[in-house]
């Protein structure tokens, strides 16, 4: 079954199912967050909901959620189970589409409180839960009654007994073809938001990825298991945990959990800084122990001196002393009451006892593996055994299985990180570090990738050029990634440079088309090139045709206030001017892309932006922002939205528009958003004129 989405939302009372207790639902202070989704009424619809439920409650963990830090254990395995129990009765006794909803609830006031209310939906109401219960559209039943007679456990199970057991308050409501069962669990030791600590972004996602993989700390080790079904299986749901994952801090979190208490009694796990040379000291990234309070004497242990296994060593298991057993003379030195065990035997005074061992015990085996990945050593991974002389061949064995799996995780998440890292030094370096302030006129500007780890096609500028003019860009790139940044980082010091000589606006357009053009036959050239040398073998690199959009102005300041604006468009969304009394109406001509049609001459517009005008630019990620079969655009949405801003200043505007293209569709948006709000003023002062790191504008990268 593929992941399921989750889609968060805010939710007024309307919305919610109505429940008894009110106040203690939380429905009188502050807003809910809410996950949802809907199952098919299959078998498998039970164990979708459980992977449902924990990935809901590890976002908001890594959101931080403010009552996420009271998401223990107990309260997430809790909210598993009653999920899966509720699911699986609807899946059994209704077969509808099941629609499940997670939210979570927090309540204000002197003692704040917060909690977890699960309800599960299906679309069959005429039977009811209980035998003894007839469906009564809109009744409520709640804890507090005693049921006329248990149901019969054949037909319908103990589903609702447990539900009744775990639960602070439950019950079933019917309505209108639907029938409904919550439950509401309180939020473990939970005293309202605090002030984040250091590195709080590190520890949420640290919490999060230990209530995705939350079972592997309370498994009962059984070495029989690790036969020939029992090894695959967990080897799958290793790589099935550890896939995907882009930060190799959570893979290395994920790992420990999987690995204690399954397979060890405790674990470490050491990362190779990347790059950093034969010399250069390991991190310690993670440390687990079956016992919590044996963790950080554990971790204490281990930082003494970081692990080292000699280079020629493979994959394959290196038996080491365990940790706390290399400095026994810093441990425990010789005293009366513990002598030194090398001069003292045991004697009768100090027998040796059958009690389990504590951590920090010096008893036990331990067995080093090296991470690696295409041949590189990325780290090393301890795991050990209390009170036992070696570990089972077996589970060694499958130990070095699994950490194979891990050094590809923890080599696919340095990848990433890597591409990530270059996409944004690169994504900086292909826009403009300050932007003009044009006198007359505010500006406001929101850029939003679709992809942090990619770099966008969209780009923009604002620039002063001699003759006191001020020539403004927002262009899309065909494409993303590489082949887009190529284009964007020759286009735009292009423009620059063409707009500085004097050219006028259509003549820029020109001369930026046969450059494009030129850059697109040499490449071809390449290419032929490239088939040459290679015997005529046509190579396919995953280049993409090199085609633009533009919408390029020149903005000229005008003595009696307001300014002249030129503008070509080509191939681009046209801009939409907004008069003080709301009309709309473009401010420009459609043309051709630049770097198709090498015979073509552009053509401008000329216009003034009055006092009170605004001059809105956008790229197609607004215009073309989908919702089923729905554009944002279609039947001129983006004009009736500009309309409405008629009044409003710049920075108010973009952000009006913006919303409105967020809120188009559930979803987030799959295309970079760019847009670019010309605004100008009743009453400007055009005695200046400069560049601006911030000035009237806004930069919005984060995706909402």
């Amino acid at each position: 079954m593929a992941p399921i989405p989750l889609q968060r939302d805010q939710r007024d009372q309307r919305d919610a199912v109505q429940r008894p207790g009110t106040a203690r639902a939380g429905y009188a202070h502050g807003p809910r967050l809410a996950s949802r989704t809907s199952l098919p009424g299959i078998p498998l619809a039970p164990s979708a909901a459980r992977r449902f439920v924990r990935a809901a409650l590890a976002e908001w963990t890594g959101l931080g959620v403010p009552a996420a830090v009271g998401f223990s254990d107990r309260l997430a395995d809790d909210a598993v189970t009653v999920t899966n129990e509720l699911v699986t009765n609807a899946v059994v006794h209704a077969g509808t589409t099941v629609d499940l909803v997670l939210r979570l609830e927090e309540e204000g006031g002197d003692e704040p409180s917060a909690a977890l209310v699960l309800e599960v939906t299906d679309h069959h109401p005429a039977r009811p839960v209980g035998a003894d219960e007839p469906g009564d559209p809109g009744r409520t039943r709640t804890e507090t009654e005693e049921p006329a007679g248990l149901p019969d456990p054949a037909e319908y199970g103990r589903g609702l007994q447990l539900v009744a057991t775990l639960a602070e308050s439950w019950g079933i409501t019917y309505r209108t073809g639907l029938k409904t069962v919550w439950a509401r669990l309180p939020v473990d030791d939970w005293s309202g938001p605090a002030a984040p600590p250091d590195q709080d972004s590190l520890r949420r996602g640290l919490r999060a990825a230990e209530i995705l993989a939350p079972a592997a700390r309370r498994t009962e080790r059984d070495d029989a298991v690790w036969d020939s079904r029992g090894a695959p299986a967990f080897l799958a749901e290793a790589s099935d945990l550890l896939a995907g994952q882009l930060d190799e801090d959570l893979v290395a979190a994920i790992a420990g959990q999987l690995l204690v208490p399954r397979l060890a009694d405790w674990c470490a796990i050491w990362l190779e800084a990347e790059g950093g040379g034969p010399g250069a000291e390991p991190r310690l990234a993670r440390v687990w122990h079956s016992d919590e309070t044996g963790t950080e004497p554990l971790r204490t242990a281990l930082e003494r001196e970081p692990l080292r296994l000699p280079a020629g060593v493979g994959s394959g298991p290196v038996p080491v002393p365990v940790p706390w057993s290399a400095h026994p003379a810093e441990e425990h030195p010789p005293t009366e009451e513990h002598p030194s065990t090398d001069e003292h035997p045991p004697s009768d005074e100090h027998p040796p006892t059958d009690e389990a061992p504590q951590p920090g015990a010096r008893d036990g085996a331990a067995l080093a593996f090296r991470i690696t990945a295409a041949g590189r050593a990325l780290g090393t991974v301890l795991v050990g055994r209390e009170g036992v002389a070696q570990v089972p061949d077996a589970v060694a064995s499958l130990i070095e299985d699994f950490v194979r799996r891990l050094g590809l995780a923890v080599g696919a998440a340095r990848a990433y990180t890597r591409q990530a890292t270059i996409s944004r030094i690169l994504q900086r370096g292909l826009l403009p570090s300050k932007v003009a302030e044009i006198p007359g006129v505010t500006s406001a500007l929101v850029y939003e990738p679709s992809d942090d780890g990619v770099v966008g096609g969209d780009f923009y500028d604002i620039f002063p050029c001699p003759g006191d003019r001020w020539c403004f860009v927002l262009g899309d790139v065909q494409g993303s990634g590489p082949e887009a940044a190529v284009v964007t980082g020759l286009a735009r010091p292009w423009l620059r440079l063409l707009s500085r000589e004097g050219f006028g606006v259509g003549e820029v357009l020109d001369r930026l088309n046969r450059l494009l053009l030129d850059d697109a036959m040499e490449a071809a050239e390449a290419a032929a090139l490239m088939v040459a040398a290679a015997g005529g073998q046509q190579l396919h690199d995953g280049s993409q045709s090199r085609f633009l959009s533009l919408l390029y102005g020149e903005v000229v300041p005008l003595p009696g206030g307001g300014v002249r604006c030129t503008v070509a468009s080509a191939g681009h969304p046209l801009p939409l001017l907004l008069r003080p009394d709301g009309s709309v109406r473009p401010a420009a001509e459609p043309q051709v892309l630049l770097g198709v049609v090498e015979d073509v001459a552009y053509e401008s517009q000329v216009f003034d932006l009055a006092p009170g005008d605004t001059l809105l630019c956008v790229t197609d990620g607004v215009t073309e922002r989908r919702s089923g079969p729905l554009m944002f655009d279609d039947g001129d949405g983006l004009a009736r939205v500009l309309a409405g801003c008629a009044g409003l200043p710049a920075d108010a505007t973009a952000e009006r528009i913006r919303r409105a293209v967020h809120e188009f569709a559930e979803q987030p948006p799959d295309d970079d958003v760019a847009l670019l709000v010309l605004h100008a003023d009743q009453h400007a002062d055009l005695s200046t004129s400069g560049a601006s790191d911030n000035g009237r504008y806004a930069f919005r990268t984060a995706r909402w």
